[in-house]
């Protein structure tokens, strides 16, 4: 493909983003893309699952539906959902060749890995009357944060990616919920401070944003209970699924129980078969709820982490599921070291050794990043 040749010269991540960049190319361009109903989800967890329960549905309903998520576990196509399947390698190159015409070669070179897929999105969702749209990493400073939006869909604020975000929650939330444009739901938080900080932005810029339960009533709980366990959820699933019926409330979408027929999004809690699950959650908002599902047994965990996650926390807040550590390799520039990252289980008491294989008589839960999980599968089939 030479859209895979174009983007594998292209840097994945950045240690400083340019966040004038994406703006500026967008403002020469706009005006010859077809800009959808563009619903964007921002937050630290939930974002992958939430966008798609909320796709599916609104494609099940009947509209034109393209859902925009990141990153990928094996394929590049993974990223760009529409009507129900991932994107075609036709469609991917026939918008990657539409999109090199509107650029410039200086503008489409300086564009990032992440900010030239997000406009090749735009470019594949051109016929659809929804887009679901999942920010990177980030809110206000995001490259999905340029496009006129409908609704904005907030997941669980936490702690993560503090080197671009904050250190606080207070500098995290706000740095994500001002990428809210007009209004915006809530889902339930954790921490209040992210209320505060969405009460403060709200009456600052005379933004619209309500809570999930401010659109759940008796009857949705209802149906939101027998999806649930229609498809198995998690209790973590069955919350980013209320925000994706919260968001068909506000968007006055009449929905039935039969458009949420589909699993969610592959590596959330997925069961490969009995005894391996695999989780692509990488902080401690992750790690917490994984423990909450799986209380009820011990695992041996296949894990890794890169060098900007507090995976000694992470790793902490595992123990209570935790027989012992398997390291399986993953090629990455931003993994931690395997000295630092073995004296950090020494420190907490945990046993490690080599990922070496499957051994059907014991419980895995593969837990670390998409790139975890991307090693594992890799290895597991073969």
């Amino acid at each position: 493909m030479i859209l895979e040749k174009y983007l594998s010269d292209k840097p994945l991540y950045y240690e400083k983003i340019d966040y004038t960049r994406m703006p500026r190319v967008y403002e020469k361009i706009k005006s010859s893309l077809r800009i959808p109903k563009i619903i964007h989800i921002i937050g630290t967890n939930g974002k992958g699952t939430t966008g798609r329960f909320l796709a599916q549905a609104l494609h099940s309903i009947g509209f034109h539906t393209g859902h925009y998520t990141s990153p990928h576990i094996l394929k590049f196509n993974e990223r760009i959902w529409l009507n129900g399947k991932n994107a075609t390698d036709e469609l991917l190159e026939v918008s990657h060749v539409e999109l090199q015409k509107l650029l410039t070669k200086e503008d489409s070179d300086s564009l990032s890995y992440f900010e030239y897929t997000t406009l090749l999105a735009m470019i594949a969702f051109r016929e659809c009357e929804y887009v679901v749209m999942e920010a990177g990493l980030g809110g206000e400073g995001d490259a999905t944060a340029v496009f006129p939006k409908c609704l904005t869909l907030v997941t669980p604020i936490s702690f993560d990616h503090e080197a671009f975000l904050g250190s606080s929650i207070k500098a995290i939330a706000a740095s994500k919920l001002n990428a809210i444009q007009n209004s915006a739901i809530l889902a339930f938080q954790d921490n209040d401070e992210v209320y505060r900080v969405a009460d403060t932005i709200a009456l600052q810029k005379s933004l619209n944003i309500f809570k999930i339960n401010e659109f759940i009533d008796d009857v949705d709980r209802q149906k939101i209970k027998i999806i649930s366990q229609n498809l198995s959820l998690a209790t973590y699933l069955s919350q980013n699924l209320s925000l994706s019926v919260a968001a068909l409330k506000f968007l006055n979408i009449k929905y039935n129980i039969s458009d949420f027929k589909e699993a969610p999004l592959f590596g959330r809690l997925t069961k490969l078969n009995k005894n391996i699950i695999v989780d692509v959650g990488h902080n401690t908002l992750a790690a917490s709820s994984i423990v909450n599902e799986l209380s009820e047994d011990k695992y041996i965990i296949i894990y890794n982490s890169y060098k900007d996650k507090n995976y000694k926390d992470i790793l902490s807040i595992l123990k209570p599921i935790l027989l012992h550590i398997e390291i399986i390799d993953i090629d990455d520039e931003r993994v931690e070291s395997k000295e630092l990252m073995k004296r950090a289980l020494g420190d907490l008491d945990i046993e490690y050794k080599a990922f070496r294989g499957i051994k059907p008589s014991n419980n895995y839960l593969v837990f670390g990043s998409f790139s975890v999980v991307e090693a594992f599968l890799r290895e597991y089939n073969g």
